[in-house]
């Protein structure tokens, strides 16, 4: 209706919308992900690992801090970081009582905020890439120059990882929603509040595991994420670009043939296994598929153009950085894609920049980028239309609007700051 083809155009609409390879290819790794996390569940591998890892992790700070270094140190995707620290924590955290709201804010923000701040991710040549072309920018040496010197500005990515890694280790206390997840979950014991729909089904979390066979936490568990993790990091050394959805393909057919020759499942189990995998993930792609519905609306109203276009006429030099912080913030929050915010803030911001600097290479074009980048992030990080924010409550198991409740007044926090921080950096440059 918004986009006037009225009743009729719904199914055209809906192809637009879902027949993208975008949404395919997020659709085929949720499945994966799925089947990979239901033989988990269903070798035993899962109950091995909490009980060697609650070997010597005995207190929820000690498990909060674990997860938190889990997610940074897998900065070389924002979709497999949720999707490897949810699945691998989510066990423990229960164990320990934390609610799947701080596990699923945990994954959210050591995902994108860490990618941001590494300079040889995809993302920094996909932003790099932008700005050529524009002012002194000439090709990627010097676009990648330019993305380096600007982290130290990214206050955003900065400030969101260090809150999360307080917050889980309990070092400053939660407050707001968060606090009552979490003190439901201390006092009562129930990770999920009553009445919360998780984004992982009952098929998959209430897998049960096998009787016969023998599990083995190394070839079940310590392997398979080993895999992963080299698969990605070989494509993106050799390639340039990471190959998630091939390591899960190839693992979970390794998997699924370990099973059998370990007499944990025959096919026929390890079928029904898949087919649980699969079906565990179905309300994350039901979630996945109404977010893609509502950027493709977004999209073709051009609804981001006609914001920054009411902001373009009174923008000074000294208010650039927090004008584009705010915009690119709203506009990833909008859409609930940061990708799609670098495509129309970059070409827009970084001209000002230039411009209001002389064509000069200096702190409030290092500032600006950076805020294009961090309010990218921003939105992204706290929009319940984002994937990476979907990811996060599938991988942790969670309810997805009380993941999003209860992490808003964290990342409204965060950019709050890292707004001040870029005025004041504005008038002190």
């Amino acid at each position: 209706l918004l986009l006037g083809e009225g009743i009729s155009g719904f199914p055209d609409f809906l192809i637009r919308a879902l027949a993208s390879k975008d949404f395919i290819w997020v659709t085929l790794l949720e499945f994966n992900i799925g089947i990979l996390v239901a033989f988990f569940q269903r070798s035993g591998a899962v109950k091995l690992f909490t009980e060697k890892v609650g070997s010597w992790v005995r207190t929820r700070r000690q498990v909060g801090g674990l997860g938190w270094g889990l997610g940074i140190t897998i900065f070389f995707s924002d979709y497999f970081s949720p999707l490897f620290v949810g699945p691998v924590m989510r066990t423990l955290t229960d164990k320990y009582k934390i609610s799947r709201e701080k596990l699923a804010y945990i994954c959210d923000s050591t995902s994108a905020p860490m990618i941001a701040l590494i300079p040889f991710t995809g993302w920094a040549v996909y932003m790099g890439g932008l700005t050529i072309g524009i002012g002194p920018v000439t090709d990627q040496a010097t676009a990648m120059d330019l993305y380096i010197h600007s982290i130290p500005f990214n206050f955003y990515s900065f400030l969101a990882i260090g809150m999360v890694g307080l917050l889980a280790m309990n070092i400053i206390p939660d407050f707001g929603p968060m606090k009552k997840a979490e003190d439901r979950a201390k006092n009562e014991g129930k990770v999920l509040r009553d009445g919360a729909v998780p984004m992982m089904g009952k098929e998959l979390t209430n897998l049960e595991v096998s009787t016969t066979g023998k599990p083995n936490i190394y070839l079940n568990f310590i392997i398979p994420i080993m895999l992963v993790v080299g698969i990605n990091l070989t494509s993106f050394i050799v390639y340039g670009k990471i190959a998630i959805l091939q390591s899960y393909l190839t693992v979970c057919s390794l998997f699924a043939i370990t099973m059998i020759l370990q007499k944990i499942d025959n096919l026929q189990g390890v079928m029904k296994t898949v087919m649980a995998g699969m079906k565990g993930v179905m309300p994350a792609v039901t979630i996945l598929a109404l977010a893609f519905c509502i950027n493709t609306i977004s999209r073709e109203l051009k609804t981001a153009e006609y914001v920054v276009s009411l902001t373009e006429a009174w923008l000074l030099p000294n208010l650039l950085p927090m004008i584009t912080f705010f915009l690119a913030g709203f506009i990833s929050f909008a859409t609930g894609t940061s990708w799609g915010t670098y495509a129309i803030m970059i070409p827009i911001a970084m001209p000002l920049a230039f411009q209001f600097s002389g064509g000069e290479v200096n702190t409030l074009i290092y500032s600006t980028f950076a805020a294009v980048a961090g309010g990218g992030v921003f939105g992204d990080h706290c929009s319940p239309l984002s994937d990476t924010t979907v990811l996060s409550s599938l991988g942790s198991a969670c309810d997805h609007i009380d993941h999003v409740k209860t992490q808003l007044p964290y990342t409204l926090i965060a950019g709050g700051i890292a707004m001040a921080f870029y005025l004041g950096l504005g008038f002190m440059g």
